[in-house]
């Protein structure tokens, strides 16, 4: 196997024998081979579109399928061949569609592509690895545009997990699919000149402000705008279901399934912000907390939590003997030892989580201990109701600097730099931070400035977007662009989510990012170079530094 995906890629290098993620060989096979059969399906359906066909269906599969291959959603080896089956079966039918057509439309490019695919597992692996093998060769002929190309693959499979979840809230648009049908047609190409694959990139960067624009939409429209709400972190006696993920909708589906069952659901993960949306956290009160920290973690938060834990998106780790029975998946999530809910049913979840336990020591306030609280719903809407605050604090020298810091987080120890950074933050600069970097630093007390937190959470990764609207709103107030404010973005990565926020952020023009705890393995120094001189992305370096830099 070749992976070098994520952050933590074996030696910085990339994954050989076996995926720090908890990937086999195996596997890794069968999501290459499902990539390969979707390049196969760009060729049939760009000329299907062409001849204004509809492609609606394919478009959602490619879209679940992608979501399916990044890191840590899902591990189930005949979930993915069941992809592979449904991707060259919709390519046959539409490809049959377009022949009655046009009969003498030939298909040269697909001689290479594989015929339908079987049951035989086994059989699906061996052509997985050969196809592995075809894509890695190119890597020895221009190291360069394999950069690129690895670029925009791992790209995709981000802005495929935003487009996922809009799609879900019947949020779409045919710039987003007909993208990824086109970049996905790219990665056949082995003659596209390197700028061909540089503008690729930051036209993807450009369709993910796209998806990301979809999702907030889809979501402020379900679940209102959010607001700045406290969330509880101490369990409350009773019965517990935890929700781990993205997914609003999948949690206020479960949501609704508890009315009245006495279970307490609490989020976990990138589900903190849910609690900022009016919609979910008013009117569900057996919504009662958030449970634990960063994806990374839950191994260990899992094995204490005493209730069912149902797991909606990406940041599955393998689970362990001693939790593996309560763990439920939904959606593009799976691991083949974990029962697969269809998304709209959550009875063996709800049934498991009245079976047991539950916590059943007393509230820590009842014990006289002080509550623990955090703040989130400072999305795009929240913030810009206070610009005129915001502006004059700015104006009048109370408000020194701004600092986005925020992205995936990770076990990487060199993270710890995140932490310390905000803790060497002057009093004078205010914090904005988003996705699960945050939990680093979550809960940290840093006090108010005229009146508004110091400290405030935007929501997850996807609500990268509410960040960019209120830069962009602060630029505009202030009659200048959003290099010239004073404003510095320190960004973690992990996975491919956040490489299709940074090529949005390089699409808009924005400069000067610092990027850690280390810089991808798929980028060539070349490529590297290239990013530097043309945006000025750095990475990290020490806290004290970078700080001083910033506030130059």
């Amino acid at each position: 196997m070749f992976c070098n995906q994520c952050e933590q890629t074996a030696a910085g290098q990339g994954c050989h024998q076996w995926g720090s993620c908890g990937k086999s060989p195996e596997l890794a096979a069968l999501q290459d081979l499902t990539i390969y059969c979707l390049r196969s399906g760009a060729i049939v359906v760009r000329q299907a579109l062409a001849a204004r066909l509809d492609t609606t269906e394919f478009d959602g599969l490619a879209i679940e399928a992608l979501f399916a291959t990044l890191t840590n959603v899902n591990f189930d080896p005949r979930r993915f061949l069941a992809y592979c089956q449904r991707i060259i079966a919709l390519r046959d039918g539409l490809k049959d569609r377009l022949a009655a057509i046009a009969p003498v439309l030939l298909w040269p490019e697909l001689a290479n592509f594989p015929g339908p695919v079987g049951d035989d597992l086994d059989a699906a692996i061996d052509l997985g690895k050969t196809v592995e093998l075809q894509f890695i060769s190119q890597a020895g002929k221009n190291v360069d545009h394999f950069s690129l190309m690895l670029t925009v693959l791992y790209g995709l499979k981000g802005m495929a997990a935003y487009a996922y979840h809009a799609r879900e809230l019947g949020q779409s648009d045919l710039r987003v699919d007909q993208f990824i049908w086109e970049a996905l047609a790219a990665l056949n190409d082995r003659d596209r000149p390197l700028d061909g694959w540089v503008d690729l990139a930051l036209r993807l960067g450009e369709a993910n402000l796209v998806a990301l624009e979809l999702l907030d939409r889809g979501n402020t429209t379900a679940f209102g705008n959010p607001t700045p709400t406290p969330i509880s972190l101490d369990p409350v006696p009773g019965k517990a279901l935890l929700v781990s993920g993205h997914d609003l909708l999948q949690l206020r589906t479960i949501l609704e399934q508890t009315v009245g069952t006495g279970i307490n659901v609490y989020t976990h993960g990138e589900l903190l912000p849910a609690h900022g949306y009016p919609l979910l956290k008013g009117t569900y009160p057996h919504l009662v907390g958030h449970y634990g920290t960063a994806w990374q973690h839950q191994t260990t938060e899992f094995a204490k939590f005493p209730g069912a834990i149902v797991m909606t998106t990406n940041c599955l780790m393998p689970p362990r003997d001693s939790y593996r029975d309560r763990v439920f998946s939904v959606g593009a999530v799976g691991w083949p030892e974990i029962v697969h809910l269809d998304g709209t049913d959550f009875s063996p979840a709800i049934a498991l989580a009245q079976s047991l336990p539950g916590f059943t020591e007393p509230a820590p306030t009842e014990t006289g201990m002080e509550p623990r609280t955090v703040l989130t719903g400072f999305g795009h809407h929240a913030v810009l109701s206070v610009a005129d605050r915001v502006i004059d604090a700015v104006k009048g020298g109370r408000i020194r600097h701004f600092f986005l810091v925020g992205g995936c987080d990770g076990a990487n120890t060199e993270r710890s730099y995140y932490s310390d950074l905000v803790d060497q933050i002057p009093d004078d600069c205010i914090v904005l931070t988003l996705a699960c970097g945050k939990f680093r630093f979550f809960d940290r007390k840093l006090g108010e400035i005229d009146g508004l937190p110091r400290l405030m959470d935007v929501g997850q990764c996807n609500d990268a977007y509410s960040a960019i609207q209120i830069a962009i709103a602060l630029a505009n107030a202030f009659g200048t662009d959003v290099n010239h404010i004073p404003l510095s973005m320190i960004l973690s990565w992990y996975e491919q989510k956040a490489v299709a926020i940074l090529l949005s952020l390089l699409h808009l023009g924005i400069q000067n990012i610092r990027l850690g705890p280390t810089l991808p393995a798929f980028l060539s120094p070349n490529v590297m170079g290239l990013l530097g001189d043309r945006y000025h992305l750095m990475p990290i370096t020490t806290p004290e530094a970078d700080l001083a830099a910033c506030l130059g």
